[in-house]
């Protein structure tokens, strides 16, 4: 347990099977039905990884009502929104397959990845207006920080996907998916570094902190902070990955997209949540 972050726990036994459940339903769909997966279609669901960092958000500052609050704990959160997701996924596919039969539409390659995507934009909208809603009312909104961490991020994830197709041209063979990856990671490292060096938050995964722990005591402390080798690491670890995903990708497209797929996620889904976290709970 100690790799994993305060707060990790198990939902009340009912969520949990009525989790699993659901879950196992729509991993039995998706494998009977085995529907198309290009990197578009794993890109698609970004928003749908930020759904789930962005209900915990709700779950952390108590915007949740009881009956629903243990679905968006850690790790309940994660499968709540895989099985909301994929049902998502399921039903598009189904219609899509549908639509091709009976007319000359767009091709469902295309055409499958934008309904996911911009349902998850619907799905994610309300959930982080919802969380702006209860910082306003307690009047701890501070966007700025958020914001500057934004922009960096993705100034530093750009620089960092560049540079890597530069200096190993193969990696491009990963397409959308390396790039979220990297983008992804470069917004959890840069965030958290805001919120650890400006914000006065604490780092809660145990790893993390001892990168952190690391720096503070290099003599560069004083001047740098402390999040500046976690970004480092975290950029060096991802770009590693990615390559080493190259033949994965060539070789089994489907696995090798799904799989980085999930290193993505969980980059971008802890930075979407330290970047709302930090706007609605305030900072310095």
């Amino acid at each position: 347990m100690v790799l994993l972050p305060e707060g990790f726990g198990l939902p009340p036994l009912p969520h949990l099977v009525g989790l699993l459940v659901a879950v196992a339903f729509v991993a039995a769909g998706i494998a009977r039905r085995r529907p198309t997966v290009t990197d578009r279609h794993v890109v698609a669901f970004a928003p749908w990884m930020a759904v789930g960092s962005c209900l915990h958000v709700l779950y952390v500052v108590g915007g949740l009502p009881a009956a629903v609050r243990p679905l968006a704990g850690t790790p309940a959160v994660y499968l709540s929104v895989a099985a909301i997701a994929g049902a998502t996924w399921l039903l598009i596919d189904v219609a899509a397959a549908g639509l091709d039969r009976s007319t000359d539409a767009t091709p469902e390659t295309k055409r499958v990845p934008a309904a996911i995507a911009a349902v998850g934009v619907i799905a994610l909208l309300p959930v982080v207006a919802t969380a702006l809603a209860v910082g306003a009312d307690a009047g701890s909104l501070t966007p700025r920080w958020p914001a500057i961490a934004l922009v960096v991020s993705i100034g530093v994830g750009a620089l960092a996907w560049v540079g890597l197709v530069r200096l190993v041209p193969r990696a491009s063979v990963t397409g959308g998916v390396g790039a979220l990856a990297v983008l992804g990671h470069a917004l959890d490292a840069v965030s958290t570094a805001v919120g650890v060096d400006v914000l006065g938050f604490s780092e809660r995964t145990p790893l993390s902190r001892l990168i952190m722990d690391g720096a503070a005591a290099l003599p560069t402390a004083e001047a740098l902070g402390v999040g500046w080798l976690f970004v480092l690491v975290k950029l060096t670890l991802v770009c590693g990955i990615v390559v080493l995903f190259v033949d994965y990708v060539e070789e089994d497209p489907t696995e090798g997209y799904l799989l980085l797929g999930f290193i993505a996620a969980v980059g971008l889904g802890p930075g979407a949540h330290n970047l709302l976290l930090f706007t609605v709970a305030g900072g310095a």
